[in-house]
């Protein structure tokens, strides 16, 4: 580990956050409180949490659908995320957003869309910007491994190769497109692969090990800084929860093809766990204080919810607002 051992301890909070909050959606999901649809990020928080970890305030954040992990990691703030859940007016969009429109300029945080690889070309253009700028911004393109079937992911590769701009792009790879395996929807399921015909710096790692991601992404990040162009990196994972919702049920139809005994072997690699049996492992927490850190944390995703829920609705006169440019 060539890194000081309080970096993993702020990598474990930070995906405790994560994990904290999206599992507290559950019950009003489920209940119909919360009437956005929302992808659950449960099970691939490390990879938010280890890329983002090595990123300056002035680099840029583009998600996709499942998008709370890179909100928070980044930087967002946890009680406006929950407010614009709750589509309210105090949430990061105003409410107009909900879960898959998540954006905070003031942290760099450009913007999710539910679009299949519809932001990689905007991360690609915001990397051009820094360029053009000279301002030192590094740009990330969180997405799936369904988009590596959309040809503007292969577009960006090229012009960002081309013009070496400074752009990583993380694949986050839970096997599953919607609910179609990669088995039936790629030849070679070995995603970090694309980048090769683009000259491109790949690595494929294990993305269920923060450590693992955290070190890639620095050295991922060093090599966008130097000038010599973009990087890939291939995150493997497996979301704990279903496609969209927690279980994919949609009116009693449930539609999560995947085995139990699958979800099963991969909920024994959970990366908060291991995270947590490396800590106390190596003695950097007791059990005692990893109990104070998820108190802490309980506390402050309690406080976000309840901010969430008592922030008021948009007010209806205010409906065409933000659709055009005000000057």
């Amino acid at each position: 580990m060539g890194y000081p051992p309080e970096i993993l301890v702020g990598l474990f909070r930070t995906m405790l956050r994560i994990r904290l909050i999206e599992e507290r959606f559950v019950e009003p999901i489920l209940s119909g409180e919360i009437k956005c649809p929302v992808h659950l990020y449960s099970g691939q928080e490390a990879i938010a949490a280890g890329v983002c970890a090595n990123l300056d305030a002035g680099d840029y954040v583009f998600g996709g659908h499942r998008s709370h992990g890179h909100y928070l990691a980044k930087g967002g703030d946890m009680r406006r995320m929950a407010a614009e859940i709750f589509c309210r007016q105090d949430g990061c969009a105003r409410g107009r957003g909900g879960s898959m429109h998540l954006i905070d300029l003031g942290v760099g945080m450009l913007g999710a869309a539910p679009i299949v690889a519809g932001t990689i070309s905007l991360a690609v253009g915001a990397a051009y910007a820094s360029v053009v700028r000279r301002d030192q911004g590094l740009a990330v393109a969180f997405f799936g491994d369904g988009a590596t079937g959309e040809g503007v992911l292969y577009e960006s590769l090229n012009l960002a190769s081309l013009r070496k701009l400074p752009v990583l792009f993380v694949c986050e790879n839970n096997r599953y497109a919607t609910h179609l395996p990669i088995r039936e929807c790629r030849v070679s399921e070995e995603i970090a692969k694309v980048a090769e015909p683009f000259g491109m710096w790949s690595r494929r790692i294990d993305g269920n090990d923060v450590s693992a991601v955290y070190e890639t992404a620095r050295e991922a990040v060093e090599h966008c800084r130097s000038g010599q162009g973009p990087a890939f990196m291939e995150c493997l994972t497996y979301r704990f929860r279903g496609h969209v919702g927690p279980d994919d049920n949609i009116q009693g139809s449930h539609t999560d093809i995947r085995p139990q005994s699958e979800i099963a072997e991969w909920r024994k690699r959970d990366p908060l766990l291991r995270c947590e049996k490396r800590l106390v492992d190596e003695g950097q927490l007791t059990m005692e204080s990893l109990g104070r850190v998820r108190d802490e944390v309980e506390k402050e995703v309690s406080d976000a919810m309840a901010f969430g829920r008592r922030s008021p609705f948009p007010p209806p006169e205010e409906l065409d607002r933000g659709v055009y440019h005000e000057s």
